[in-house]
């Protein structure tokens, strides 16, 4: 038997999945943008305050001197949780500028639209 679909389906909707295609969507509106850009601003917040409190715990604490080894794994260890730390707090602060470019772009496409 051939699989015959009646609807037809566009390439994004195939990249997505089926269940993606199925679904109702949601409209984007400013003020969804604005509430995403509230909570990924909260987490940019939650995940700086937490790099914070990592970079000032480790610089606190002296590296092992004993031996060479010891201390370039604990340089590592520490360029590695710092890293992370502040990677997670970049990309919550891009989404949250990105969801306010959204927001407003969406606004002004509104108003161009009542303005019609």
């Amino acid at each position: 038997m051939t699989d015959q679909n009646p609807t037809p389906v566009t390439p994004a909707e195939r990249s997505l999945g089926s269940s993606t295609a199925s679904s109702s969507r949601v409209p984007t509106t400013p003020g969804r943008c604005l509430r995403g850009a509230a909570i990924s601003g909260g987490l940019a917040f939650a995940m700086y305050s937490l790099t914070h409190s990592i970079i000032q715990v480790l610089a606190g604490v002296p590296l092992p001197t004993k031996s060479t080894f010891a201390a370039n794994i604990a340089v590592a260890v520490r360029t590695l949780v710092i890293g992370v730390s502040t990677l997670a707090t970049g990309i919550f602060t891009i989404a949250t500028l990105g969801l306010i470019a959204l927001s407003i772009q969406l606004f002004i496409q509104q108003a161009k639209a009542e303005k019609s």
